[in-house]
């Protein structure tokens, strides 16, 4: 399992992932998810990625080898005019990926399924940074007003402090500190998903990453993201009214 967040700002896009892979409780390791391109002053692309690990890995490496000489192999993300038909390379790609394995699969009798998903965001010049959810079907959606952030992976422990912190004006730094409490919540209630963690910040009409980040457990500011969240839960908690057994509270 992994957990994978992007977010939509006013300001560009913040990026967070784990790094933990596993195959049972006895088999953990640890690979990054989270991957990035950019040509100075044209575009920057990122993606994240969750789900099977091999088929995640065979489609970064194509992706990344068509962007060695992306004028001899088409399609190359660098070379797409829009963030939509950059996505839709991917989503093509992904959902091709998965079907040769599947594919290949399905001769050996009771084998297991390949899926994968991944979160594509970036921007080209000239246009707006754009954000996009990518299923293993390779259709997609893209986020919104309505829909600022998306996550792969574990996502039912982060999602509801970023519900309701989030605000689409907020700093840099106070998205950074929402997803760490994000991230720190799943940590906390899923073992499947574990640290390092991968950070990135993509600062509108900057197209290379304005800040790029691992953090360790051993990371002093996260350390007291954690602790102080925990403590606040707790304050918070105890701050409410007692439930009053005595009290007949049965509506007639």
């Amino acid at each position: 399992m992994t957990y994978c967040v992007g977010m939509m700002l006013d300001k560009g896009l913040v990026l967070m992932s784990d790094t933990r892979t596993n195959s049972g409780v006895d088999n953990i390791s640890v690979f990054r998810k989270m991957f990035h391109w950019s040509v100075p002053g044209e575009r920057i692309i990122s993606i994240m990625t969750a789900g099977n690990l091999a088929t995640t890995q065979s489609v970064v490496s194509l992706l990344e080898e068509r962007t060695k000489a992306p004028e001899d192999r088409e399609p190359s993300i660098l070379k797409a005019p829009t963030m939509f038909q950059v996505a839709t390379i991917i989503g093509n790609l992904l959902s091709e990926t998965i079907r040769k394995r599947q594919e290949s699969n399905d001769h050996m009798s009771g084998g297991p399924k390949f899926t994968a998903s991944m979160i594509v965001a970036g921007q080209i010049a000239g246009m707006e940074p754009r954000l996009f959810l990518i299923y293993p079907e390779g259709n997609f959606i893209e986020a919104s007003m309505d829909t600022p952030f998306f996550q792969i992976g574990e996502t039912k422990y982060g999602r509801p402090i970023i519900i309701r912190a989030y605000n689409r004006q907020m700093e840099f730094e106070e998205a950074a500190k929402l997803l760490m409490v994000s991230m720190d919540s799943t940590l906390a209630a899923n073992l499947s998903v574990g640290m390092p963690l991968d950070l990135m910040v993509i600062e509108r009409d900057r197209f290379e990453p304005l800040h790029e980040r691992r953090i360790h457990a051993s990371d002093s500011f996260f350390q007291a993201i954690s602790t102080g969240w925990s403590e606040a839960l707790r304050n918070a908690f105890h701050s409410l009214p007692l439930y009053n057994l005595d009290e007949d509270t049965q509506s007639e």
